[in-house]
């Protein structure tokens, strides 16, 4: 099957489709820099004490925030062309 190829451009994102975008973004970025660098309390529910932070840092931050951006823009896409879709890595 043939992908069609787009020649004329989309209208730009609204103010409020790119705020809902970096939101989602943002809050898939969380996670990612809570298991990096919190052993526990990730959703902050108690202070933030040294007790809370790794000492060591197993991982790094690496592609994460570009794969979150691209799940973020993947989902928009998909549910605005109702697209049967999976993005593997």
């Amino acid at each position: 099957m043939e992908i069609p190829i787009q020649t004329k451009p989309e209208a730009t994102l609204s103010p409020e489709q790119l705020r809902l975008i970096d939101a989602y973004w943002q809050a898939a970025n969380y996670p990612s820099v809570g298991q990096l660098h919190l052993r526990d309390n990730l959703l902050l529910r108690e202070p933030l004490t040294p007790d809370y932070i790794k000492s060591i840092q197993l991982g790094h931050w690496g592609t994460t925030p570009g794969q979150n951006f691209i799940y973020a823009h993947l989902n928009r896409v998909i549910r605005s062309h109702d697209l049967n879709m999976i993005y593997e890595k």
